[in-house]
């Protein structure tokens, strides 16, 4: 009997140590598992700020390119901004320089008509007038002006090597009568009156009129046919003025 309650006794202490080492074999997996899950956890929190970094990694390499693209734009700005301020005073000094210029070339076109022979008067006149109140307007460009009295200098060139035949007044003593003149480019400016009765030629030297004889207002009104293209060129006889020679 005795040896039957040790047997029993040592059975149930045995079955508890199963129990217990079962139990603390159970707890330490149990621990076990929970650690795994937080090394797991760790380990995708590092996972996660490790890819965080990278893009911001990246991130920050392309925006150190696009601040330097962008630093390297702004001087290239700055740079064009210097060059254009340089133009400016350039082009403002040109400009200081150059209107002086082109009112002097005015002055010398107006010099040289009021000396020229008394052709076309009105309409050179007019022309002069309208390039000295053109220097005054601040909307036409420098280069508009410098091409306007270009165009002034063109016309009064060609009144060089032109034949012309227009109608006019005649300022003399009494009354302006309405003649028809004739401009043998610079050399000769005649007048014939419309009845063909009266006729003369300018001398530049003594600036007036001298009178043509018959003969000449003959060859005169063929040569104003000739220049309106009326009758074919022709030989004229007509006085024509010789240059003076300065000494």
């Amino acid at each position: 009997m005795l040896l039957a309650c040790l047997l029993f006794s040592t059975s149930v202490a045995a079955q508890r140590a199963v129990d217990q080492a079962l139990q603390e074999q159970l707890s330490a997996q149990q621990q076990g598992a929970q650690v795994q899950k937080r090394i797991d956890k760790l380990d995708d929190q590092t996972q996660a700020m490790f890819d965080e970094y990278r893009n911001g990694a990246v991130r920050l390499e392309d925006l150190s390119a696009y601040v330097a693209q962008m630093e390297r734009l702004v001087d290239d700005q700055k740079a064009e901004m210097h060059r254009k301020e340089t133009q400016m005073r350039d082009i403002v000094e040109m400009q200081q320089q150059i209107v002086p210029f082109l009112q002097r070339m005015i002055d010398v076109l107006d010099e040289f008509v009021s000396l020229d022979s008394p052709f076309l008067p009105e309409e050179r006149l007019q022309r002069l007038q309208q390039l000295k109140q053109m220097m005054h307007r601040s909307d036409v460009s420098v280069t508009e002006k410098y091409r306007r009295i270009m165009e002034a200098y063109r016309v009064e060139a060609e009144y060089g090597h032109t034949l012309e035949s227009y109608q006019g007044a005649l300022n003399g003593e009494g009354e302006p009568r309405s003649v028809e003149f004739l401009r043998l480019g610079r050399v000769g400016l005649y007048y014939l009156t419309l009845k063909g009765d009266e006729g003369g030629f300018w001398m530049p030297s003594e600036q007036k009129w001298l009178a043509l004889d018959a003969a000449q207002r003959d060859s005169l009104e063929k040569a104003i046919r000739v220049a309106k293209k009326q009758t074919p060129p022709d030989l004229l006889m007509l006085p024509v003025v010789a240059p003076e020679v300065k000494p």
